[in-house]
């Protein structure tokens, strides 16, 4: 088995272990989802939520998979994020891009190992006036072929900061909840950095705009739209990334979600849209 089986097979386990853990203080579905850099938020935007359902007292946590796609590549992650009293998230995953169509300028698949740790700095989702602020840190190392360099990627390891805001809103819309998340990232990946870091165009990080809207439509269901804003250092017209999301949680041992993603053009191929799914165990 290759090494995305492996790591997906480890995932697999971890949630099996989450689910039969015993669940967590905290109310069904503020945790979230993972994202695809093994952040709690949603699918491409990391939300200031932590991973899991523990309290101040509690250890919380989660294991994801996630598989998107798209009209010439693949795009697959796993991971696992635990949190520590409500306060502090760590996180780790990886990325894997491959080649789905023969039009993709891929020999190899691109890799990348994503470490990351968000601190809780204020406020809370629900109870209190201030809404919940957190700041977070991901490091990011590519593994994959050489092709960023190739593109004129000045490096294939580099970090990402960031602040999220985000507010669950009770019974705001016709009765029923609503979260709002806005972030705001300092990155200059290309691609997230799966083709490196800086480039041609720019080298410097560059603060880009995310934000996730989501209709609760019970308390185990809930709908809604992400985007975000992506750099392009590398003069290929790398495009922003926007999804519509369904998730559903039916108890605090799991969460699945599906999404239609448009990620505009990958590569130098544009119309990257396709079908995302992703599913975590959580205590």
């Amino acid at each position: 088995m290759g090494g995305w089986g492996r790591r997906t097979s480890f995932a697999l386990a971890l949630a099996v272990c989450s689910g039969t853990a015993t669940a967590g203080g905290q109310l069904l579905a503020t945790g979230g989802l993972t994202q695809l850099e093994g952040s709690a938020g949603g699918g491409i935007v990391p939300w200031a939520v932590l991973a899991g359902y523990g309290t101040a007292e509690q250890v919380g946590g989660t294991a994801f998979i996630t598989h998107a796609n798209l009209a010439d590549y693949q795009l697959n992650a796993a991971g696992a994020a635990v949190t520590f009293g409500n306060r502090l998230e760590l996180s780790a995953a990886r990325q894997v891009l491959t080649q789905s169509r023969g039009e993709a300028p891929l020999d190899n698949p691109l890799q990348q190992d994503i470490i990351g740790a968000k601190l809780r700095v204020a406020g809370d989702l629900v109870y209190t006036a201030v809404p919940q602020i957190a700041v977070g840190i991901q490091h990011k190392r590519n593994r994959g072929d050489d092709i960023g360099e190739t593109l004129g990627a000045e490096r294939m390891d580099d970090w990402d900061a960031y602040v999220a805001v985000s507010r669950l809103f009770l019974g705001a819309a016709f009765g029923r909840n609503v979260l709002l998340n806005a972030t705001v990232r300092g990155t200059r990946g290309n691609e997230l950095g799966l083709l490196g870091f800086g480039g041609p165009e720019n080298d410097s990080r560059e603060l880009q705009l995310e934000g996730s809207a989501a209709l609760f439509l019970d308390r185990r269901t809930a709908i809604g739209y992400e985007y975000r804003a992506k750099p392009d250092n590398l003069g290929l017209g790398e495009s922003d990334w926007h999804d519509v999301f369904i998730a559903y949680f039916p108890n605090k041992s799991l969460g699945v979600a599906a999404a239609l993603t448009d990620l505009g053009r990958i590569g130098g191929l544009s119309g990257q849209k396709g079908l995302y799914l992703s599913a975590q165990g959580s205590f």
